[in-house]
């Protein structure tokens, strides 16, 4: 019974993770999840009390794969700069990932304070890994230029989504070369 439920709320995360990246928050309602997974509406209650326990679910587990992701890319750079190069282009290159995208969709939301915190939290670990770059180039105050260059890569994942003129690799090469010449002071 316990694996069964367990299988169930995969796939209610699967199927939210779906609607967020073809429509947004809008999209994320619970007579969907119930289309998407062939189960009962009054079923989605029981695994979720509301629209942002499940984007707090899907914070709790899709964020950390993010993270993950772009800490290994840093670590296979072996100068400060490189590393804040691989922060830059990793976060950029899972705009296109599907799972990545619900993460996208979710930090774009007006959420609920419990949701909100928890992407904080996650955006919080981000910021903590690029940290320590930031003060091997001698940037006076590591923290605040962490969070500034985390600006600047969360306006180019926007800038990807609305699928405007650029390329996103363009957009990926400007970003970088911005975050570089920034850190550099």
């Amino acid at each position: 019974m316990a694996e069964h439920r367990t299988m169930q709320r995969g796939a209610l995360l699967d199927a939210a993770r779906s609607l967020l990246s073809e429509g947004g928050t809008e999209a994320l309602t619970f007579p969907a999840l119930a289309e998407r997974t062939g189960l009962a509406r009054s079923s989605v209650y029981e695994y979720f009390r509301s629209r942002a326990a499940v984007v707090e679910e899907l914070c709790a587990v899709d964020f950390p794969v993010w993270a993950a992701e772009v800490e290994t890319a840093m670590q296979q750079a072996d100068t400060a700069e490189g590393k804040v190069e691989a922060y830059v282009r990793r976060q950029l290159d899972l705009v296109g990932d599907r799972r990545h995208r619900a993460v996208v969709a979710i930090s774009a939301s007006e959420l609920d304070a419990g949701a909100r915190e928890k992407i904080r939290a996650a955006h919080g670990g981000l910021i903590a890994m690029i940290v320590e770059a930031l003060g091997e180039l001698r940037q006076e105050q590591p923290r605040l230029a962490a969070m500034l260059l985390q600006g600047v890569v969360d306006a180019a994942v926007r800038r990807i989504e609305i699928g405007v003129a650029e390329d996103p690799e363009a957009i990926a090469d400007a970003a970088v070369a911005m975050a570089l010449r920034g850190v550099r002071g």
